[in-house]
C-alpha cells in the first residue's frame, strides 16, 4: 500500500512539476496531486 502511494506521489509531484508555469500553478497542480492520492489511499482501506 505504501510503496503504491509513494509510486504515485512521485509521478504526480513529477507532472505538476513539469506542468506548471507560476507558483501559483504550482500549488494548484500539487494540491490536485494530494487529492488524487488522498482518493487513492481512501479506496484501499
Amino acid at each position: 500500500m505504501k510503496k503504491i502511494v509513494s509510486i504515485l506521489s512521485i509521478l504526480i509531484a513529477a507532472y505538476g512539476l513539469s506542468a506548471c508555469n507560476t507558483m501559483k500553478g504550482f500549488g494548484q497542480d500539487v494540491q490536485r496531486g494530494g487529492e488524487k492520492v488522498e482518493g487513492a489511499a481512501d479506496k484501499n482501506k
